[in-house]
């Protein structure tokens, strides 16, 4: 769905201050999947997720979107942004409307629907975020936290795209909030079929739900394949000042004293089923 030939965006380019942020990138990202970007801050995370809807445009190479250059003469970059949503970090920060409902209508509106299905497309994207009807009318200030994450999400919803960009979606929640909105971000990509790219720190939340793993560390991309396959390079991504999840080094330690684990397991669930295997065959001997 988006493909990415030789991409490179910098900043300040005819200055001193010269920085690529992403540099030379080259990547596809196909429909139903659901892909992580990890990298140390300042490796070009939030700059490449932006190129993918057009909201940056590369300093040279070229991103498609269903094969189009997004940036040929006569494409609409607007209409793109209703196929490709992003949801920044902190998204409840850009709430501006009176009550919830008016916030996430805000979207669609713009699309120059009608307002049956304006509202429509707001009462579903509601409740498939679960948001009770009970605050739609409530002015988004007022509602908790984890509440604010969800009207966020469902406001990008509103415009269905066919792709779900999240930067840090969790960011600042309590573990419960955590879990309640990286669990609904999977429901709805297996609900509405849509292509998830998730931006984290957390290789707990990257192992947990996504197939893919994109690494970039300087700008430059890394690492690009499952997520399995890339956490089995942790040593490397020490050296980038990242790391795997937890469950990766507990594995190798056990099989440093002799367990014969999995140390490709990446989930604690996968972790258990291997190191109760592990055991049940030194019974046996």
């Amino acid at each position: 769905m988006i493909r990415l030939e030789s991409v490179t965006y910098t900043y300040d380019p005819k200055t001193v201050y010269k920085s690529d942020a992403v540099k030379n990138i080259s990547l596809e990202i196909d429909k139903n999947e659901y892909a992580g970007i990890i990298g140390h801050t300042g490796s070009g995370k939030s700059t490449l997720v932006q190129l993918f809807n057009g909201l940056m445009k590369p300093s040279s190479g070229h991103v498609f979107y269903d094969e189009k250059d997004i940036w040929g003469e006569g494409y609409d970059r607007r209409a793109l942004r209703s196929h490709v949503g992003l949801v920044f970090q902190y998204p409840e920060h850009q709430f501006f409307e009176a009550t919830v409902f008016e916030d996430v209508c805000f979207g669609p509106k713009n699309l120059k629907l009608s307002e049956e299905e304006v509202k429509n497309r707001a009462v579903r994207s509601l409740k498939d975020t679960g948001v009770p009807e009970s605050i739609f009318f409530k002015s988004p200030f007022e509602i908790s936290g984890g509440l604010k994450r969800r009207v966020a999400i469902a406001g990008v919803l509103a415009m269905e795209p066919e792709v779900l960009i999240l930067d840090e979606p969790a960011a600042g929640l309590d573990p419960k909030g955590k879990r309640e909105i990286l669990g609904l971000i999977s429901d709805l990509h297996k609900k509405r079929g849509i292509t998830v790219i998730l931006v984290s720190h957390s290789m707990e939340d990257i192992a947990e739900y996504t197939d893919r793993l994109i690494v970039l560390n300087k700008g430059e991309k890394v690492f690009d394949g499952s997520t399995r396959e890339v956490f089995l390079h942790y040593k490397e991504l020490e050296k980038m000042s990242l790391a795997a999840p937890q469950v990766t080094y507990i594995m190798h330690a056990l099989k440093e004293k002799g367990l014969d684990t999995d140390v490709s397991a990446i989930t604690v669930e996968e972790a258990k089923r291997s190191v109760l295997e592990a055991l049940r065959r030194c019974c046996r001997c």
